[in-house]
């Protein structure tokens, strides 16, 4: 049974990877050169879908001027998940926007064609997952298959006696939406775990069993390793000028640069004279890294600027930060607060997030979270998390 129709799940803020999600949605994160849910929208149209319908919430606008009415010549459907109360909440949104069966899946993890291609090729009317193994199943919704058929779906399961996980791309017939009005809510959510298990209830499952690239970037040093794997596939947008090095047409390198690959480096940007990147790093649009700046494991958003000298090692950079002559980023490894949980030895030296300005020869602790808006002072050293719109100064 071909499906045509794409509803990608967008509405969701992300509150783990905060700061870095204060001015838009996770899905409009960089993963590498561009924002996450330009790759999954990248794999829906290579895999042969003509309808995408995006259910966007949180700071939809951001969503909505990106993309427009179309992407790659297949047109968008926008459906308003007003409140975020759940991923199958946010499915049952999308009701009256399409028809037929339709292929589902989180704008908000970064996967590879073929897990979306076994999908739709062992899609034959029932309800159909993919599942693969991942190391650590208890983090995510862990199941148990006998043949094509589930048989188990446990969330966050506290045994690791699991292998397989769901990978949160699913093909459903229209009977799905009933499904969604007829499976109770737990806490005032819904979630997609919830409906498939009320499907199992009703009949078979199709569990199809795949692999290959699926990164979901939960807390802000996943956008690293994020990044790190995207490069080593090539999977940039800009043309490749040397092995493992992609430079946009518009960007300008000086001839006294070194890129040592992987990295890429987006359109408008420009890498001054002295200046070392890489390995992995990527530079986002209209941004500037000055003379002598040097740069490993660095994401940097769109508009930044880093000023001649500075040093940043592991660091992830949002949109319009700016970051003074003769800064140091050290590097992780170092203990991150997300929330009320304290991570320990993260490979992060610090996010900075966006409109952050940070003044000259700051240097930061490992594992530091700036916060949207900050103004650091020169010579200032750095640490903890610093909250947002907070002025620093020695």
């Amino acid at each position: 049974m071909a499906i045509t129709t794409g509803i990608v799940l967008a509405a969701g803020e992300g509150t783990r990877l905060r700061p870095l999600t204060v001015n838009r949605p996770k899905t409009m994160l960089p993963a590498a050169d561009r924002p996450i849910l330009e790759h999954v929208l990248d794999v829906l149209v290579e895999c042969g879908i003509e309808r995408l319908c995006l259910v966007v919430g949180y700071r939809r606008e951001r969503v909505q001027e990106y993309f427009g009415h179309s992407y790659r010549g297949v047109p968008i459907t926008y459906v308003h998940q007003r409140k975020q109360l759940g991923s199958a909440h946010a499915l049952g949104t999308a009701a009256d926007a399409v028809e037929g069966p339709v292929l589902v899946l989180n704008g908000d993890r970064v996967i590879e064609e073929r897990i979306v291609g076994d999908v739709l090729d062992g899609f034959d009317g029932d309800p159909t997952l993919a599942v693969l193994e991942h190391l650590t199943p208890s983090e995510y919704g862990a199941v148990r298959i006998e043949g094509e058929r589930l048989t188990e779906f446990v969330e966050k399961p506290n045994s690791d006696d699991f292998r397989l996980i769901n990978a949160g791309v699913y093909a459903f017939d229209s009977s799905v939406f009933d499904a969604i009005d007829r499976t109770p809510r737990h806490e005032g959510e819904l979630t997609l775990p919830d409906v498939i298990e009320a499907l199992m209830h009703d009949g078979t499952v199709h569990a199809v069993t795949t692999d290959g690239l699926w990164v979901d970037a939960t807390y802000p040093w996943d956008l690293l390793y994020l990044m790190r794997e995207l490069l080593s596939r090539g999977l940039v947008s800009q043309p490749k000028v040397d092995a493992q090095v992609w430079v946009a047409e518009s960007a300008r390198v000086h001839p006294d640069a070194t890129l040592q690959g992987p990295v890429v480096v987006g359109p408008d940007s420009e890498i001054g004279a002295g200046a070392v990147l890489g390995p992995n790093v990527a530079v986002g649009r209209n941004a500037t890294v000055g003379a002598n700046a040097t740069l490993r494991d660095v994401l940097l958003d769109g508009d930044c600027r880093i000023e001649a000298g500075a040093t940043l090692l592991d660091c992830v950079a949002g949109e319009t930060a700016t970051v003074g002559a003769g800064t140091v980023v050290p590097g992780g490894p170092g203990d991150v607060r997300v929330g009320d949980t304290v991570f320990e030895n993260q490979r992060l030296g610090a996010v900075l997030a966006d409109r952050v300005s940070v003044g000259g020869g700051v240097t930061f602790s490992p594992g530091t979270l700036v916060g949207a808006g900050v103004d650091i002072a020169p010579g200032v050293y750095a640490t903890g998390t610093i909250a947002d719109g907070t002025e620093v100064v020695r």
